[in-house]
């Protein structure tokens, strides 16, 4: 099983840096599908590729249930494709050994990591079960030029026929963590099998990998039921989350009501997730809590993160902590995992010593749930008692919300909502806060900006003053 990706942005070679692998050496790894050994068949300042090679051992998978084996009996648990068909056990390892590349973080190169790069990919063998020239039909609304190369099954005997496997060819300009999450869910849909066990948290991969371009692939449901295995109550799960019709803006449900305007959330939630993301690249936060974080939709990013050491999340809402704790995995996690993750019954209004000595604190569409009389109380706790090196705060743009016609002039995007600032407001709070607790603001615009209204989301960033 063989992938490359190969890249000719100028300073080619600096591909090393967004997967964390060095050009000079071959590395390999032991993973829960087998042995991968990456190196580079080439790498200048030209053109760089990255190659992934995949060793499974065949009758150890027999041995191990969790890849479909148990029935070693069975003459097909030895006869088979696994050994050498680029399948989920590819995807699995794509997303095991390129896990830093994928979270579309990069400490040394954040501009390379987020943008987009003329990039070639290549898979060898890959199964297409179904549908003819499904590949293209798949890759090709996702920017990419596509080469099926279908493999004979024998070709000393063209009377057989063609085999179901193709060698596969994307090109386009692309994000690498881009490319690199629809590799990951479009393997195995394009087997149409998984060889491990599907479990509740499939949805939350699928939907972790699939965000910003599942929501509107024109084969989203082919996708979401292939890459589920069928199940359809995990379908169902993810077909309702995926809906903008159904989907709310963010977390704590901004922008729901209207699906005039829904349609636009899940691309705003993706971008401000993704704002902030690249916002503690910026101030190099290891240490990390989330205020006000819901049932944990930026905690799963974060903890993909392996430069970020320390998260925590904290909430008012118990159930809500709960929630966070199922999503994020934490009841079967490992206890590296365990170790880096906290979840607290806390409120940002109040000072919580054990938020004490952090690189960073976040509160992602949180102060315009707080009544404004408790801002003060907030701006004690959080920039007073706590006083993290850096503070990130998300929040909507009054101002924009005339763009969205189906919302009565004066309304709020959520009932919950206590105000909303309009740009010059939410400047003005964050220099008073700044200057009183000894922090530098810098403001960044999150969704597509309009010249007179601005942007949907208002992005701030406090940094400690150097004294």
């Amino acid at each position: 099983m063989l992938v490359t990706i190969t890249s000719t942005a100028p300073s080619a070679a600096d591909l090393g840096h967004l997967v964390r692998k060095h050009p000079a050496r071959a590395q390999s790894f032991d993973l829960s599908v087998g042995r991968a050994h990456v190196f580079y068949p080439e790498a200048t300042d030209e053109r760089c590729t990255v190659a992934l090679l995949l060793e499974v051992d065949a009758i150890a998978l027999v041995r191990q249930k969790r890849f479909g084996g148990g029935d070693g009996a069975s003459l097909s648990q030895y006869v088979n494709d696994r050994p050498y068909a680029s399948s989920s056990m590819v995807a699995v390892a794509l997303g095991q050994v390129f896990r830093s590349a994928m979270t579309g973080r990069s400490e040394s190169h954040p501009e390379l990591a987020a943008a987009a790069l003329p990039l070639t990919i290549t898979v060898a063998a890959v199964p297409s079960r179904g549908l003819d020239r499904l590949a293209t039909r798949l890759f090709t609304p996702l920017g990419w030029e596509v080469v099926e190369r279908v493999i004979p099954l024998d070709p000393t005997v063209p009377a057989w026929g063609d085999s179901r496997y193709v060698d596969l060819e994307l090109t386009g300009d692309l994000r690498l963590a881009d490319a690199l999450r629809q590799l990951y869910v479009l393997l195995p849909v394009l087997d149409d099998a998984k060889h491990y066990w599907v479990s509740d948290d499939e949805v939350g991969k699928l939907l972790r990998a699939g965000e910003g371009w599942l929501a509107d692939h024109p084969d989203r449901d082919l996708i979401t039921k292939r890459y589920l295995a069928h199940q359809s109550r995990m379908v169902t799960d993810a077909q309702s989350q995926l809906d903008p019709e159904a989907r709310t803006d963010g977390a704590d449900g901004d922008d729901a009501a209207t699906a005039s305007r829904t349609k636009r959330a899940p691309a705003l939630a993706g971008l401000r997730a993704e704002a902030v993301l690249q916002a503690l690249t910026v101030v190099r936060a290891r240490s990390v809590a989330d205020v006000g974080c819901g049932e944990g939709a930026l905690l799963t990013r974060l903890l993909a993160d392996p430069l970020v050491t320390t998260v925590i999340g904290t909430d008012v809402s118990g159930r809500a902590l709960a929630s966070a704790s199922q999503r994020l995995g934490l009841r079967d996690a490992s206890d590296r995992t365990r170790e880096r993750v906290q979840l607290l019954q806390s409120s940002a209004t109040y000072a919580d010593t054990r938020l004490r000595g952090l690189d960073a604190i976040v509160l992602m569409e949180v102060v315009e749930h707080i009544d404004a009389e408790r801002l003060d109380a907030l701006e004690a706790s959080i920039f007073g008692a706590v006083a993290p090196e850096a503070v990130i705060i998300t929040t909507p743009n009054r101002e924009y919300n005339a763009l969205y016609p189906s919302l009565p002039a004066g309304s709020f995007r959520h009932p919950d909502h206590r105000f909303e600032w309009d740009r010059q407001e939410f400047a003005t709070w964050c220099t008073t806060a700044a200057e009183r607790y000894g922090y530098g603001v810098e403001h960044r615009t999150v969704g597509d900006v309009d010249p007179q209204l601005g942007s949907p989301t208002q992005l701030a960033i406090f940094r400690k003053a150097i004294a």
